[in-house]
């Protein structure tokens, strides 16, 4: 840990780099890193271009709950050495799109700001949104020094619906939306974007925390390597079936936000509950993540 910035009253950036001091990989705008923070595993939005990055930059919201992100807050100096895996992408711009527009609520600022800077350093057309309280707009002055004039400020909630309705009305085709935030701002994006008649596939989010789901059908999952079959029972994911049966999958979130867990899909058809996958990748069916999603119907064959 080489920097650690106050950059509001309940938000820190750390700046890190290798321990050895070995160049850090490139990687897409809007990746995270998985940080272990005490007896957690927690993913972060990196905040920089991803191109040629001399440290890896993540912001830290401390949420009170006792959690990796106040571990983070509490426990960690300048000098200590984080173990952190990644940069792994999930939220990546689309390099086909005429423009993008860019949506953050929070501390969702994160991978919107990664997004900035790359269309930046690239000479691509952007514009923000950004929503927050009076006082706790991590990144504020960067995200301001970045967009210029074509930075659309919120302060409330209120504000932010009506910014965001007027911004997704005003874009010329072609135009990629991208949106980071509290589970409730992303549901009026989607809203928002399915009203004002934006095709799914130019509609881009990153949640950091996955809604609620009832418990689902059971089901049976074949693996086709090992040729074990799992029962799945309503309210068991195929995660926890998996790793019960000595099955390694990797996985973090156990919510469908991160990515880690996604398998391949041989056989049978997927009903998606992540966060993740794009639509095109769904209707394919031949991916899944193993932490939420289920099969649609009583059996499904998976590489594994």
């Amino acid at each position: 840990m080489v920097r650690i910035d106050e950059l509001t009253s309940t938000a820190r950036q750390f700046v890190t780099v290798r321990a050895d001091g070995r160049a850090l990989p490139d990687h897409a705008p809007g990746s995270h890193v998985v940080v272990t923070a005490g007896s957690k595993r927690n993913a972060y939005s990196l905040t920089g271009s991803g191109i040629a990055p001399a440290d890896f930059r993540f912001s830290v919201l401390r949420r009170g709950d006792g959690g990796g992100s106040d571990w983070l807050h509490e426990n960690v100096a300048v000098g200590d050495t984080l173990r952190i895996q990644g940069p792994v992408s999930a939220f990546a711009p689309e390099f086909s799109a005429r423009k993008s527009l860019l949506i953050a609520a929070g501390i969702g600022v994160t991978p919107v700001l990664s997004h900035l800077r790359a269309a930046r350093a690239w000479g691509r057309d952007v514009e923000v949104v950004y929503g927050y309280r009076a006082g706790a707009a991590a990144h504020l002055e960067e995200v301001r020094e970045l967009s210029g004039p074509h930075l659309h400020e919120a302060v409330g909630r209120r504000a932010l619906r009506e910014v965001v309705r007027e911004r997704l009305d005003d874009q010329p085709w072609g135009t990629h939306a991208y949106a980071c935030g509290p589970p409730a701002v992303l549901d009026l994006f989607e809203q928002q974007a399915h009203r004002s008649g934006w095709p799914p596939a130019r509609v881009h989010l990153e949640r950091f925390v996955a809604p609620e789901l009832d418990a689902g059908r059971a089901f049976t999952a074949v693996l086709r390597r090992s040729g074990k079959r799992l029962q799945v029972p309503s309210g068991t994911s195929l995660l926890e079936a998996a790793l019960a049966a000595d099955v390694p999958i990797a996985n973090m979130c156990r919510q469908g936000v991160c990515g880690q867990c996604v398998v391949a899909v041989t056989a049978g058809r997927v009903e998606h509950r992540d966060a993740v996958l794009a639509p095109d990748e769904r209707e394919t069916h031949t991916q899944m993540l193993a932490c939420v999603s289920r099969a649609a119907d009583d059996r499904l064959e998976i590489d594994a």
